[in-house]
This record gives structure tokens, C-alpha cells and sequence, in this order.
């Protein structure tokens, strides 16, 4: 499905900026954040010797949620108290940068959603599966894997290691450059580096989750990406409203799961592709 670019804008702070004032909808400053979640959790899929420990901040607003990873030490609980019921305009201007992106992608997801964009074939709907957690993750990672167009031994950067996601991109004939700030080794054993400007200098292509809006390292990617001239795939659980902002200016194609999550459901979910018009 082809789409083009939501804005002009060429960073999180200028889409921020022109979302204050009123250029992608309604004044924030006119909208109220019904509800500030917090949420830590930890998993470990079978088979794996891997416990991922996620933390979220969501963002209510309307009939929407907005989400953002975050890393350990980032946020504390208190935030749903100090910023539930507070102006979306104050979140996005003054709150801490991972709460500032989940109220982003809340107003975002609001006056776009993705279910609305696939009804306009805007984005492909994929259905993931009910069951296991390892059968639903293995069907999310096979459809992120899947908007990768590679030639053979093409060497992929995966910034945000997700193990089946290496095993998705080897399937697909890549070879994975892991890079994450907190494993060392992927499942398999190989090595994980934490220099994204490594990863970003050797790829022929790059994958990044959403994590990488909440913790400064998204503009860096897409910039580097742009200059390079290399496809940047956007594994988008959390943030992905935002990162739809910048595609087809420095994201190719995206993955957009908008919450619940698939590993907070046992139930049929929908994740919603979107790939960059051609020439963008």
C-alpha cells in the first residue's frame, strides 16, 4: 500500500512544534489527556534464554491510546498522577521526552487513525493470529521482515534486537547487524553491539523499533538513513503514529501496532503496514 509523507517537518521536535500549532489538527492546547498509564513487564518466549523487560508510558486522548517505550530509570509511576486530566499542550511541551512522544502519538493516532487509513488503503492490515505468545510473535515479526526488499547477504541493521525478528530477517536472506543498548548476544549466540554508528555505517538496510523515539536515537537513524540513502523499516509497537509522520522522508516502510499490543492479548489483533510512495 503507497502513502505519502504526513508533514514537512524533519525531526520530532519540528513535528512537535507543528502539531502545537495546529497544522495536523485540532489545538492541543484545547484537548485534554483523559489518562497517563504506566506499565512494566517482563517476558520470556520458550525456547529463548532472553527476559525482555518492557516499560510504557500510554497516553489517553478521545478514542485513541499513544504510546512510548521508555528505558529503566526514565519515568516514575507518579506521572500518571501529575499528568492524567492535564492539557495534551502541556505534555507535549513540558512533560518528560517519553510521556512528550506517547501524547504526540496519542493526537496523532486521534485525527489519523490507522484503521481509517487501511480502509482507505492508505495502509495493509494484517491480522495476527490468536494463540501462544511465541506463535503471535513469530507472525508480527514475519510481517515486519516482509517490508524488507533485499538481495541476498544483505547486511541489516536491527537497532532494537526482538529475536524473532533476527530469526525473520536471516529468512528472508539477510544477514542481521544487532545492535540494543541492554543484551549482548542474540538468542543464537550472536553478538550484539551498543554503537548504533557502527550498525548505521555498514547496513544496506536498516530496522528500528519504536523504542528509539523515547530515547534520542530516532533522529539520528533517520538522518543518517536520508544521507545514506539506505531503507529505514520502522518496527513501531509504541510511537507509531509518530514515526508515520516521517514516511516517505526518511522512513521507507513502517509497522504499526497500535495498542493493545500483541503480547498483551491472546486474541486476533491487527498490525497496519505502510510502505513510501515510489520516489519518495
Amino acid at each position: 500500500m503507497k502513502t505519502t509523507p504526513d508533514t514537512a517537518a524533519r525531526t520530532l521536535a519540528g513535528l512537535i512544534t507543528a502539531v502545537r500549532a495546529g497544522e495536523h489538527g485540532p489545538l492541543p492546547a484545547d484537548l485534554v489527556a483523559t489518562s497517563v498509564f504506566w506499565i512494566h513487564h517482563g517476558t520470556r518466549l520458550a525456547g529463548g534464554d532472553t527476559t525482555y523487560l518492557n516499560q510504557y508510558v500510554l497516553v489517553r486522548l478521545g478514542g485513541s491510546f499513544g504510546g512510548c517505550a521508555f528505558e529503566a530509570g526514565q519515568l516514575d509511576p507518579a506521572i500518571c498522577r501529575d499528568f492524567s486530566g492535564v492539557s495534551l499542550d502541556v505534555l507535549l511541551r513540558a512533560a518528560p521526552m517519553p510521556l512528550r512522544i506517547a501524547a504526540l502519538d496519542a493526537y496523532l493516532s486521534e485525527v489519523r487513525p490507522h484503521r481509517t487509513a487501511a480502509d482507505r488503503s492508505e495502509a495493509e492490515a494484517v491480522v495476527l493470529p490468536a494463540g501462544t505468545p511465541e506463535a503471535r510473535a513469530r507472525a508480527r515479526d514475519a510481517a515486519i521482515a516482509g517490508l524488507l526488499d533485499i538481495e541476498e547477504g544483505a547486511c541489516v541493521g536491527l537497532i532494537g534486537v526482538v529475536n524473532p525478528l533476527v530469526a525473520a530477517i536471516r529468512e528472508r536472506g539477510g544477514t542481521p547487524l544487532p545492535c540494543d543498548f541492554n543484551l549482548r548476544t542474540t538468542q543464537w549466540g550472536d553478538p550484539v553491539t551498543d554503537d548504533m554508528h557502527e550498525v548505521l555505517d555498514r547496513a544496506e538496510a536498516v530496522v528500528a523499533t519504536g523504542m528509539t523515539l523515547g530515547n534520542g536515537s530516532f533522529d539520528t537513524i533517520l538522518e543518517r538513513c536520508r544521507a545514506r540513502g539506505i531503507p529505514l523499516v520502522v518496527y513501531a509497537q509504541t510511537g507509531s503514529a509518530v514515526a508515520r509522520a516521517f514516511l516517505g522522508d526518511g522512513v521507507t516502510a513502517l509497522s504499526a501496532e497500535p495498542f493493545p499490543f500483541s503480547q498483551f492479548s491472546a486474541e486476533p489483533t491487527a498490525l497496519y503496514r505502510y510502505r513510501a510512495a515510489s520516489g519518495s
